[in-house]
Order: C-alpha cells, then sequence, then structure tokens
C-alpha cells in the first residue's frame, strides 16, 4: 500500500515506540502535537488515544467532522469524553480483554505486599535494621474476606487468583451476575462492611468518583486494607489520608491516584500504605498487545466499519 493510499490517523497522545512503528506501517499518521491546522483536522476519520496522555472532548471532536472512531490505547476511557462522542457519531473502542491477566497479577502482588509489609521489610534490611533485632510481625491473608469492587472481565481475574489462596470473596456491582457464585452485595459501603479487604477495580469517571470515601472507609474498619487498581478518582484522597492516620483501616496499596504523577505529601509520609507508579498493565508483552488491539480496532474499522472492542457506550453506532 502506498503511503498516499494508507487511511489517515490522529494520534493524539504519546504511545510506546513499537506502536507508533506499527502504526506507521499501517496507516498515513498525523500528530496532534504537531498543531495540525483545521483543515488537516478535517478530514482525518480516526484518531489513536490514550488512557495514559490528556483527555479527548468536545473542543477536539468539533474540530475533527470527519471523525468516526477513537481507538483508545487503555480498557479505561475515562480520557475521552463520551457524552461528546455519541453527539458526533464516534464510535470508541479500548483494548478489553488483552490486559486482564496482567493486572490481575499486580493486584495480587500489590495486595501481598501490602498486608505482609513487604516494601517496608526490605527497607528495613538495607537499612540494617535485621542486625540490630527480628522485623515486626506483619498482617496476614489467613482468614480474611476479599471484597471486588466491579467483578468485570480484570475482577474476575483477579477473583480466579483469590480462589486459590482459600480465602471468602465476595463482590459489589451494579446488579448481581446470575454465573457468579460469591455474595454480591447492594453498596460499596455493604460490601467494606461484609469484608476486611476491599479491591478495586470498578471503571473510573463520574459515575464512580469517590465511590470509596469515608463511610466506605469506617464500614471496612481498623482491620481493614484497602486496594486501589481502578482508578484515583474512585477513592476519595483526602478521606483516605485521614482513615490511614487516624487508624480507621489499617493499610493500603495503591497503583492510581487523582492527579497523576503527583502523589500528595501526606501519602508519602505514611509507613502503612504501598505506592506504586500505575503499573498495572505495565509490562512489555502486555503493552505491545494493548497496542496491537488498538491497531486491529482501527484496522478493521477501516476494512468492515465493525472494530473488534467497542465500548458499550457506543457499540450501537457500529454498522
Amino acid at each position: 500500500m502506498s503511503v498516499a493510499a494508507r487511511p489517515e490517523v490522529l494520534v493524539a497522545a504519546a504511545l510506546p515506540p513499537v506502536t507508533m512503528a506499527a502504526l506507521e506501517t499501517r496507516f498515513a499518521i498525523h500528530q496532534l502535537s504537531d498543531g495540525l491546522d483545521t483543515a488537516i483536522l478535517a478530514r482525518i476519520p480516526a484518531m489513536a488515544a490514550s488512557t495514559l496522555a490528556g483527555p479527548i472532548g468536545e473542543a477536539l471532536l468539533a474540530r475533527m467532522p470527519a471523525l468516526r472512531i477513537i481507538a483508545n490505547f487503555g480498557v479505561g476511557y475515562d480520557n475521552i469524553d463520551i457524552a461528546a462522542a455519541l453527539a458526533h457519531g464516534v464510535i470508541v473502542t479500548n483494548t478489553g480483554g488483552v490486559l486482564d491477566e496482567e493486572v490481575a497479577d499486580l493486584t495480587i502482588g500489590l495486595l501481598l505486599a501490602t498486608i505482609r509489609r513487604l516494601p517496608q521489610a526490605d527497607r528495613f534490611v538495607r537499612a540494617g535494621g535485621w542486625l540490630k533485632g527480628a522485623f515486626p510481625l506483619s498482617p496476614s491473608l489467613r482468614g480474611r474476606t476479599i471484597g471486588i469492587l466491579g467483578l468485570g472481565a480484570i475482577g474476575k481475574a483477579i477473583a480466579r487468583r483469590l480462589d486459590g489462596f482459600g480465602v471468602a470473596i465476595a463482590y459489589h456491582g451494579r446488579s448481581p451476575q446470575a454465573d457468579v457464585g460469591y455474595p454480591w452485595y447492594p453498596s460499596a459501603e455493604a460490601l467494606a462492611a461484609a469484608c476486611d479487604v476491599l479491591i478495586a477495580i470498578v471503571p473510573g469517571g463520574v459515575a464512580t468518583r469517590h465511590l470509596v470515601d469515608a463511610a466506605v472507609l469506617r464500614a471496612l474498619g481498623p482491620s481493614g486494607v484497602l486496594i486501589n487498581v481502578a482508578r484515583g478518582s474512585v477513592v476519595d484522597e483526602d478521606a483516605l489520608v485521614t482513615a490511614l492516620q487516624a487508624g480507621t483501616i489499617a493499610a493500603a496499596g495503591l497503583d492510581v491516584y487523582a492527579d497523576e504523577p503527583r502523589v500528595p505529601g501526606a501519602l508519602l509520609a505514611l509507613d502503612n500504605v504501598v505506592l506504586l507508579p500505575h503499573l498495572g498493565s505495565a509490562s512489555d508483552v502486555t503493552r505491545q498487545a494493548m497496542g496491537q488491539r488498538m491497531i486491529d480496532n482501527l484496522a478493521a474499522w477501516f476494512d468492515t466499519a465493525r472494530p473488534l472492542t467497542p465500548v458499550p457506550e457506543t457499540l450501537h453506532l457500529v454498522g
């Protein structure tokens, strides 16, 4: 295919080099960062976006009347104004299905690190503390009930791993799932009251903003542990800091934050929290798979008008 014949795609965010190279092989690429003029933007039918970069909203969509698809690099898509996309008749796709197992692996690692205080133990050894005495005994995963806040594909992958640990599992979602044998609770607060570990893996966005608030943290209780691998917006960070400082909950393991990459100093100062730099899907193999799924969605739309993984809100726009 000649360069001139390649379908045009606007790249609206920084993407991994491997993904960019593959995009450039298949499509005629325009970089939003190059300051494209209105005439170019107006003719481009497809966009590659990313949860790792800035928002995509009405201001940009209004300049792209020919736009018909936004292929997002990431399973979450709260970086995209879905209402604006719908208003402009734009299909949105994500990379669902290719990162579930990686995020679930990371979640279990973060859970164990938080409960067994593994980063603190590492620092203890490095500082020579072991030469002076034993590291303090840690809490245990034994006997706990794990609440999963959001039992979608990633939540189910986390639950499969937890089954092997012999712990009780419960969940909250919009409604009970007929094919799931775990107990369902009708609210985040009710789930927190029934468990002593709460794992947040719901989508981000307005509907889930501060879903984990002060009331949920109080319900989780003084031996409770919060793990957030969802979006930073899901947890009220101020309420979480207060709960950690006051002993309202025992500990937290966080992979996401409200204003990434800026982590509040109050969290950095606490010893009962494990902090990761948004590593959920951050492995070579998974990021390459995410990039390929994004490209496959674009290629499928150009070839058949039927992308592989449209998000539910825009599914009705698929021909």
